[in-house]
Parts: structure tokens; sequence; C-alpha cells
């Protein structure tokens, strides 16, 4: 499964994922700076099958009915790895699941 992690989500974190997930960053394929809508599509279209972030307010950004991929948000009082790490068991039982283009929040 190909994993696009968002800018605001630490690097490191994409190493704490299985093997059988490719994790690539927003920083790694030169699209940075890039607005949601943007970076949504472009994963899409480059054959991401779901976004990661912890920006919660993406889900009052984008015309949910128009997500082309599913995008899990990753619910923690900081975005630093120590308290983004307990998260991703969930997030792998969440993408281990039926999933859909929809948002998926991972609460701590």
């Amino acid at each position: 499964m190909k994993l696009l992690l968002d800018e605001s989500v630490p690097r490191r974190l994409g190493s704490l994922f299985s093997g059988s997930f490719e994790v690539r960053t927003v920083q790694q394929m030169d699209w940075a700076g890039s607005k949601n809508g943007d970076l949504l599509r472009m994963a899409a279209e480059s054959g991401f099958d779901a976004f990661i972030t912890v920006d919660q307010g993406i889900e009052y950004q984008q015309n949910l009915s128009e997500l082309a991929i599913p995008v899990i948000i990753m619910i923690a009082s900081r975005n630093r790895l120590q308290e983004l790490q307990p998260l991703v068991s969930e997030v792998i039982a969440t993408l281990s699941g039926e999933l859909q283009p929809g948002i998926y929040r991972v609460p701590v």
C-alpha cells in the first residue's frame, strides 16, 4: 500500500510502518507548499492509496464528496514523533479495513 505523509507529519514517522507499506513524504515528492486540494489530487493521480496528516482543518477545507483517496487524520496534542508514534498501530488497523475515499480520524 502506497502512503503519502503530509508536510506537517514528522518524516521519521514513515519508518514506523511495516514493509508492506511504501511511504513517501510530500517533501520527497517535491510537492511541499502545495495546497491540500492540489496535494490530494496529485496523490490520487500518482497512485497513492491514502494521505496521512495531522491537519484537523482539512476536513473543513475540502469537499468530502470530491475526495479521490482516503485521508487519515492523526489526532494528537502535538505533531511531534513522540505523540504520533502510539497512533501508528491504529492507522495501520484503519488502513487494513475497507477504505473508501473520505476522512478517517485516528485519535489518541
